[in-house]
């Protein structure tokens, strides 16, 4: 099955870039561009991508706020957001990630990473194995406490088992991995995961790691 990517990017030569490196992969097709978030937004209605790569700086709306209406109750579940940026610890980038991206990537990553990248997001796991990825969520929920008190009460929804796997996820393990360590079945580990993004109102792995972090239920290395 082709994955179809939209790719916003004010930046013509980024969009020109990408599209000629994304097409050359075999299963992945790019559908569309667009210029700035409203943008975006208007064609991921119209062209209906799996994935979008979404710049975080451009013109009029950003990729922040568009994450968050391509991504939001309003929008459709079934596309993946992937931000694009030029440095990793980029607050922008925790922002996004908090609005409701699936993972990041750096502008200069080479034409495997990338294909990669749009695989890992679109098959609908998070893009949390490297650990940059972790880090920059570790620093930035280390700095935003001022909704902790609230957030700590949904995690007291959460049994003592869907804590633990909660912690786990935002370590970056797969339901594989998290199975291993648990010494469970994949199966009951998804399940687990199902819950967890249910009880606590979240969208996703990247969603549920995030929170782990600003909750404390995971600490920062360190702190």
């Amino acid at each position: 099955m082709t994955i179809r990517v939209l790719i916003a990017d004010d930046q013509i030569m980024v969009r020109q870039g990408f599209t000629v490196l994304l097409n050359a992969e075999p299963g992945i097709e790019v559908v569309g561009q667009a210029v700035d978030g409203l943008d975006a937004i208007a064609k991921v209605t119209e062209l209906t991508p799996d994935v979008v790569l979404m710049d975080i700086r451009m013109p009029g709306l950003g990729g922040i706020e568009a994450t968050g209406r391509i991504t939001g109750p309003a929008g459709d579940p079934a596309v993946k957001v992937l931000v694009l940026t030029t440095f990793d610890l980029d607050e922008y980038v925790y922002e996004a990630l908090r609005a409701g991206a699936s993972g990041f990537l750096l502008k200069d990553a080479s034409a495997a990473e990338l294909a990669q990248a749009v695989r890992v997001v679109a098959a609908g796991d998070a893009l949390l194995a490297p650990n940059i990825t972790k880090r920059l969520i570790a620093e930035f929920s280390r700095v935003t406490r001022t909704h902790r008190a609230p957030l700590m009460e949904r995690v007291g929804a959460l049994t003592e088992r869907e804590t633990e796997v909660l912690a786990l996820i935002a370590q970056g393990l797969s339901n594989a991995e998290i199975a291993t360590r648990l010494v469970v079945a994949e199966q009951t580990v998804k399940t687990h995961v199902g819950r967890i993004l249910l009880k606590l109102g979240l969208r996703d792995r990247t969603q549920a790691a995030v929170y782990a972090y600003e909750t404390g239920v995971v600490r920062p290395a360190g702190y």
